[in-house]
């Protein structure tokens, strides 16, 4: 989860000598630093329900799950972002010797918040749109029943959206399937 704060520009390598550095996480959206903000209660327990069905379907395969601390890069305008979940297929790539920063993601998802939901459907989904190996980007409300789905199919981004808590959704690319009554077995959305 990220908060759009007052910034400095930087170029993206100094960006990354910074951000190597720095004791809080910050995203970068073409020289500009966004500080990240704490997840609250239901943004956690999704963000690890979600990780944990993902990593026990994918357990010794060739597909790898992270989560929210490894940052991705994206092109050809430079940005970095920490998605809430990330899945890479076969060989992970980095942009450096480092090992922190992924060039190849094949999944990202993002629980969205009211700080950052409109950033993640607008600019951030853009910059994650460039990377030629993004074939599913997922969004996940925290505070009703609501999962989009975005596949992509050759230039065109297909959305599907799912409401239900008896849905099951397929995440083709990685071959797995989240059922939203396992997302949200933990998360009180009665307000």
């Amino acid at each position: 989860m990220s908060s759009i704060a007052a910034s400095t520009y930087l170029t993206p390598e100094e960006y990354l000598a910074f951000e190597r550095k720095a004791t809080t996480k910050h995203e970068y959206l073409a020289g500009e630093i966004i500080a990240m903000s704490g997840a609250s209660n239901a943004h956690n327990l999704i963000t690890g329900d979600v990780f944990a069905a993902l990593h026990s379907q994918l357990k010794g395969g060739e597909c790898l799950v992270y989560m929210g601390d490894m940052r991705v890069k994206t092109g050809p305008t430079t940005s970095y972002f920490y998605p809430d979940i990330t899945v890479v297929c076969g060989k992970p790539r980095f942009a450096d010797y480092t090992f922190d920063t992924l060039l190849n993601p094949i999944v990202v998802i993002e629980v969205l918040s009211p700080s950052t939901e409109v950033y993640d459907r607008g600019e951030k989904f853009a910059r994650y749109q460039q990377l030629a190996s993004l074939q599913e980007y997922i969004l996940v409300s925290q505070d009703q029943v609501r999962v989009q789905h975005y596949l992509r199919r050759e230039r065109q981004w297909l959305q599907t959206e799912f409401r239900e808590l008896d849905n099951v959704m397929p995440l083709n690319s990685i071959e797995c399937k989240l059922h939203l009554r396992d997302i949200y077995s933990r998360v009180d959305l009665r307000h």
